[in-house]
């Protein structure tokens, strides 16, 4: 099999599958029209997020078995139009769970901490306590949306915590021994914090906006590590003016690029965000650790190695 590489990955990829038999071709430069004069050639690909691969471009690769996204999110694959030609989609999501797990519980704790903002106090010399009084996760309902690898992963990391963690799922039967199941009501009835943790679909797009803020019962802290459209950041703006928000823990921004590697535009609500107590924000690096870099590539080769050696 003939695969194309479109973006810069561990090398474990290029030296396990060679070693398979594969015949592989790297082109990390070439832009959406030059790689779709190609196409054609390939059984297979292999991306990050460099090149959407849309019905056009499906709909050319007339010989392609699959595609293997080295990551979680499909969002920048039509899956419908690979459905229908037969393409398999291959993912690997397993391989960054534990660190998207770990940076929710560490933005959590710096931001209920006021860590980074008593940090830097103290380095400027000053020296405030009372101010910097923190927020205990002790006793507190930890809400989770979707409990597929990321969300199951957090509540595991979270049960030395002594917190009460729920979650919603469009999926039954999912309850484990680190989070019962609820009804996105009862959800949205007792959480303390709620932490993301979906794809980005038609169904999930702007999931968070005035509406379910309006709905959330207590004043609560917010987790984004999902994706950045997954949230109206208008809306969480307004609702940490107001109160209803205590505290966002960001990852993701609907402002990013498609390619996840810097920011479209910048506006009030960003410039809002960037600046207040309230917000830590982070460049979409949760699942970015150099053991989930390795991980990732090693179950996209076995999994491509179970389905086509």
């Amino acid at each position: 099999m003939k695969i194309l590489l479109l973006d810069h990955n561990h090398p474990l990829i290029t030296e396990q599958l060679l070693e398979k038999g594969f015949i592989l071709e790297e082109d990390f430069t070439s832009s959406y029209d030059e790689v779709l004069k190609k196409i054609n050639h390939y059984d297979g690909i292999i991306i990050r997020s460099r090149i959407p691969l849309d019905k056009n471009f499906l709909e050319n690769a007339k010989n392609l078995k699959f595609i293997a996204r080295v990551g979680a999110g499909m969002e920048n694959i039509d899956k419908e139009v690979a459905k229908n030609l037969g393409i398999e989609l291959i993912n690997s999501p397993e391989g960054n769970r534990d660190s998207v797990a770990e940076h929710v519980v560490a933005m959590l704790l710096i931001l209920m901490n006021r860590l980074f903002i008593a940090s830097n106090e103290v380095k400027n010399g000053i020296w405030k306590r009372e101010e910097n009084r923190g927020d205990e996760l002790l006793g507190k309902t930890f809400g989770i949306i979707g409990y597929g690898n990321m969300g199951k992963a957090t509540a595991k990391r979270l049960s030395g915590f002594g917190v009460k963690v729920i979650f919603h799922d469009v999926l039954s039967g999912l309850e484990d021994e680190f989070a019962t199941q609820v009804s996105l009501e009862e959800l949205q009835k007792n959480a303390d914090i709620l932490s993301l943790h979906i794809p980005l679909d038609e169904s999930t797009h702007y999931l968070v906006d005035e509406k379910f803020i309006s709905k959330m019962e207590k004043n609560f802290y917010f987790v984004n590590t999902a994706r950045g459209k997954n949230l109206k950041t208008s809306a969480l703006v307004d609702a940490i003016k107001n109160g209803k928000v205590l505290g966002a823990a960001l990852d993701v921004l609907e402002y990013e690029k498609s390619s996840f590697e810097n920011l479209d535009a910048s506006n009030e609500d960003l410039d809002f965000l960037l600046k207040s107590e309230k917000a830590i924000v982070t460049p979409h690096i949760a699942g970015w650790t150099h053991q989930s870099k390795e991980k990732l590539a090693q179950f996209i080769v076995d999994k491509i190695v179970a389905k086509f050696h």
